[in-house]
């Protein structure tokens, strides 16, 4: 919610009594996820659906004699499963150590009576004033020295021994209330993680995190070129926290940590969840796209499956862009996700809240559903009748009538209760992935040389490009093995570890096609130069290098086997130095340094290969560029492109394969299909289908 509208403009002691080193040392040993304590054995609950409809429901905001008619609501409506309580610490705890869950009790009952499932949410990211106001030291320290107040939310320090302290101990009493709660599906710890604290404890931690990591002085001092600018350290203690401009490896270890902190914040309430909880109860946390705070990989690892909160805000869907964030967060875990909020018409945080189109919210679902989402679930209900979010979208009105987008609403349910069992055990399978890598986008935003150079916008485009012909790309971790891909594009993967430099070699040794982006192999694992030209490693596996990169104020023209077009943000002077590696495109007369020089270059590694592409192609050429490699790595696809706006989205399994059809064209197209299909809502057989716009079709047919 707000956090997810504050992602938008500005991102944002050891334990005492020996808590902390329990919980890190779980949090960073392998698989600690499932070393937690043993969860209890499951609880038998009603049958659930395949796919969920879902609402953010605050029941501690109305009186009790009112639930029930929203609830009713809510049925009427399809909605499946509310997720409640992650900001009701001040009713769940109204003063310390009294505990007061009765009223959740009730609201648990009362979505049993009309069918609908909960989602526990733990309430750490509100503390209750009394909190703040006997712990002061629980309150988290702005950038600028200035302790955050109460009044808003997510004003507590993610570090802090008490705070955990005390979060662990509230998210213990729910677990032990509602652990084995047959209506109780999963839990969601905190909200939207994000912001981090600068106060001295902080900062203890993240030295002794630096010692952890490097051992000595010496060898943090060498890995990190303190001998620039003096920098040197003789003493752990005079490392300082620096988040925007500074030594590379500094900036790096940072963000590491602050990554690891997370997890072990998050550890902190997930041990006493799971040894409470029935094996069925799923564990979450809400997370926010492209929002980089923090390594998404290495927070999720711990999770049962995860979640992220979908919002446009301005403007409309982009289903390229909206895409492409569904599929990073299928590839935290690389299974089916949910999407744990969505807008629900339009938002309050943005600068013009404009509300989607009637029948976008519709297709904006089905959208979800098409990238691997079993889940949807809007926020919220109902406004609060006072708040900082008044004027945000709900599916009722604050006198508890429906809004207009309710029938809408209310047709999505239906239609996930009809396409469910098509559904059911079906998931994205891919040919292709895009390496999404957070050290790189870190290092990028650092030093983007030319601002231009986004390196979400960067990727996003190549997974556009490919997506366009194949329906279906995997984003994932350059760590991950790739073996089951006929094609891994890596646009922007800044920074090659030792560990990443031998998996991508491996992939292309074994037969695998690689395509590095622009900018590339240029840094190490501590966010130094690699010694080598770009892509470093991959430097004699590619058999050619990158002599210069160069930020671009003037555009640079630029042809070959991909057609003619221009770089305008970003250009790399390539070289050959091996007989077999092939220019695929070259620079026109420019600036004279790239004039006629290799713009991209190929070789083939017995069945693999590997290309680099140094300019910023777009458009046709970007299009073009795709098609190439697509069609010499071998991946093939079900159906070619589609007329214009049509997206298909394809999920296998269970016997079955699964195409979802959604028109975001102005005008009605209609569509081939290459077999005959069953229309799941319409019922019959059909090898053609017509879509208005907005429209969306659910077709099943027998693998």
């Amino acid at each position: 919610m707000f956090g997810q509208r504050q992602a938008g403009m500005s991102r944002r002691r050891r334990w005492r009594l020996g808590v902390r080193a329990l919980v890190c040392g779980l949090a960073l040993s392998a698989g600690a996820g499932m070393a937690a304590a043993p969860r209890q054995e499951a609880t038998a609950g009603a049958a659930q659906p395949a796919l969920y409809l879902g609402t953010a429901w605050y029941p501690e905001q109305w009186t009790e004699a009112r639930w029930d008619a929203d609830l009713a609501l809510m049925e009427q409506a399809g909605i499946r499963f509310v997720r409640v309580g992650e900001f009701a610490w001040s009713r769940f705890e109204p003063s310390e150590g009294h505990y007061d869950l009765g009223w959740m009790e009730h609201a648990v009952r009362a979505a049993e009576r009309h069918h609908i499932a909960v989602v526990m949410g733990t309430p750490s990211a509100a503390p209750p004033a009394w909190l703040t106001q006997t712990y002061p030291e629980t309150l988290r320290v702005n950038e600028d020295g200035r302790p955050d107040q109460h009044g808003n939310r997510q004003q507590f320090n993610w570090t802090n021994p008490r705070y955990r302290e005390l979060a662990r101990a509230m998210a213990e009493q729910l677990a032990k209330r509602f652990g084995h709660d047959p209506n109780v599906i999963g839990w969601q710890i905190d909200n939207e993680y994000a912001n981090e604290s600068y106060d001295a404890g902080t900062k203890k931690l993240f030295q002794d995190w630096c010692k952890a990591r490097y051992g000595t002085l010496d060898n943090l001092n060498t890995r990190w070129t303190t001998s620039y600018w003096s920098e040197t350290y003789q003493n752990w203690d005079q490392i300082p926290i620096q988040t925007k401009y500074g030594n590379p490896g500094l900036l790096l270890s940072w963000k590491r940590f602050v990554s690891d902190e997370w997890r072990s914040y998050q550890m902190n309430q997930l041990q006493v969840i799971r040894a409470n909880a029935d094996k069925r109860q799923f564990v979450t946390t809400n997370m926010m796209g492209w929002f980089d705070a923090y390594d998404h990989y290495t927070v999720s690892q711990d999770l049962d499956l995860a979640s992220w909160d979908d919002y446009v805000g301005t403007g409309h869907l982009n289903p390229v862009y909206n895409g492409a964030t569904h599929d990073l967060t299928r590839g935290f875990l690389r299974k089916n996700f949910w999407v744990m909020e969505t807008q629900p018409g339009f938002v309050n945080w943005s600068q013009d809240n404009n509300a989607l189109d009637k029948g976008e919210v519709r297709a904006m679902a089905w959208h979800d559903i098409g990238h691997g989402a079993d889940a949807v679930s809007y926020w919220q209900w109902r406004s609060a009748l006072n708040g900082q979010e008044e004027y945000h979208g709900t599916l009722v009105g604050a006198d508890g009538t429906p809004v207009p987008l309710y029938g809408e609403v209310a047709q999505v349910g239906k239609e996930f209760a009809k396409a469910g069992p098509a559904l059911a055990g079906t998931t994205v399978v891919s040919q292709v992935a895009v390496l999404q890598s957070y050290d790189s986008r870190w290092a990028i935003n650092w030093q983007r040389h030319n601002q231009a150079f986004d390196p979400v916008g960067n990727l996003v485009g190549y997974y556009g490009a490919v997506r366009a012909l194949t329906h279906s790309v995997d984003i994932v971790s350059p760590k991950v093995d790739l073996t089951q891909y006929k094609l891994v594009v890596a646009p922007g993967l800044n920074v090659i570890s030792d560990e990443v430099a031998r998996n991508l070699i491996a992939y292309v040794k074994g037969g695998g096609n690689l395509v590095l982006g622009q900018r590339s192999g240029m840094k190490n694992d501590d966010n130094g130069l690699q010694p080598e030209r770009q892509p470093g490693p991959l430097t004699e596996l590619l058999g050619g290098r990158v002599e210069q990169y160069y930020a671009l104020k003037d555009a640079v023209p630029v042809t070959g086997d991909w057609g003619s077009g221009e770089t305008k943000v970003w250009a790399e002077q390539l070289s050959v130095k091996a007989p077999d590696t092939k220019v695929l495109m070259t620079y026109g007369k420019s600036n004279g340094w790239l004039d006629g020089e290799p713009a991209a270059i190929t070789r083939r590694v017995g069945k693999g290969s590997i290309t680099y592409i140094g300019a910023d192609l777009s458009g046709d050429q970007l299009a073009a560029a795709a098609k190439w490699m697509v069609s010499m790595s071998g991946v093939t696809a079900a159906v070619g492109e589609m007329p214009k706006g049509i997206d298909l989205y394809e999920r296998q399994g269970a016997g079955k394969d699964v195409w979802i059809l959604i028109n975001f064209a102005e005008t009605e197209q209609t569509v081939a299909l290459p077999a005959e299909f069953e229309d799941v809502l319409a019922g019959g057989k059909t090898k053609s289908v017509s879509l208005g716009r907005f429209d969306v079709k659910i077709l099943e047919r027998k693998q």
